[in-house]
């Protein structure tokens, strides 16, 4: 591997799992949509709910302003956070992305996972 997640040699009982999912899923702001996606990507990791990541094809990217907020997971890699200016809304830090994650979790380059409780995710068909 050429860029190796050092979490996982430090906390080898540490586990993350990636599925690709087809189920709808809709991010909202205030009514207004800004994601639809059949093509979301599902974290499941130790300790933490399901994270749908969805790719940016499906999102109204110019709706998303890059943030000065950073972080860095020892398992993803650096985390990128997005603030939401769309009509008559902003949201800070909306969401987050790993541009360029570590090779465990290479399939969620060029996803976005949203807050549930910043902007309005639904799952499935009745979203």
């Amino acid at each position: 591997m050429a860029n190796p997640a050092p979490g996982f040699a430090r906390h080898p009982d540490h586990k993350i799992t990636l599925h690709r999912s087809d189920e709808r899923i809709r991010v909202s702001i205030n009514g207004i949509p800004l994601a639809e996606s059949r093509n979301s990507v599902i974290v499941r990791e130790s300790g933490y709910p399901p994270v749908h990541y969805l790719p940016k094809a499906d999102i109204r990217t110019d709706w998303l302003v890059r943030s000065a907020h950073s972080t860095r997971c020892p398992f993803k890699g650096e985390a990128t956070y997005w603030n939401v200016d769309a009509p008559d809304s902003e949201v800070e830090n909306a969401g987050w992305s790993y541009e360029t994650p570590y090779d465990e979790v290479a399939e969620i380059a060029g996803h976005v996972a949203f807050y549930a409780d910043r902007v309005d995710v639904t799952v499935g068909e009745d979203s």
